[in-house]
């Protein structure tokens, strides 16, 4: 978490650069690149080390005024919620009263309005079953149709047997 939080500041360009500029003047002198490499990289540990601590000593710092604070907000949350709300002025009691109860309605109710967004998805297949369900249903119809006009030609015919 500490290594996220540092941050590359202009000054870990100069360092960069002061590195390269070494290590160049090293190439051409050849002489003794490894204390100069050696030192800035210590530098730079330094540097982090430095950067870190400071970060802690920031988390410290609040985590400390988080604890001198403990015993308002062990206070706070243990103190009901209900004693710091609005006084209603008695013209509006009316309102609050119509309002708890369309709350409580609205309670009661919650579970079937979710069933009913959940089923919100289902719909499309819902709505080809009925379509096919009343296909079915405009046949069973014209046969139930068919059928009567049958009977009633069969009584018919049943009618003219019996009087012969």
């Amino acid at each position: 978490t500490l290594d996220l939080t540092c941050r590359k500041a202009p000054c870990f360009v100069k360092f960069s650069e002061m590195e390269k500029m070494a290590n160049i003047r090293a190439e051409i002198n050849e002489v003794q690149p490894l204390p100069l490499s050696v030192t800035i990289v210590s530098t730079s540990q330094f540097y982090f080390i430095g950067k870190k601590c400071e970060i802690l000593q920031d988390m410290n710092r609040h985590l400390e005024a988080v604890l001198k604070e403990k015993r308002a907000l062990r206070k706070r949350l243990i103190k009901p919620r209900c004693q710091e709300s609005l006084p209603i002025e008695a013209t509006f009691h009316k309102y609050v009263v119509d309002l708890l109860t369309e709350a409580v309605t609205f309670i009661e109710k919650l579970e079937s309005h979710l069933q009913t967004v959940r089923s919100i998805p289902q719909i499309p297949n819902i709505m080809k079953n009925m379509d096919t369900a009343l296909t079915k249903t405009e046949v069973l119809a014209m046969e139930l149709e068919e059928l009567a006009e049958q009977i009633l030609k069969w009584r018919e015919l049943q009618k003219e047997v019996y009087s012969d």
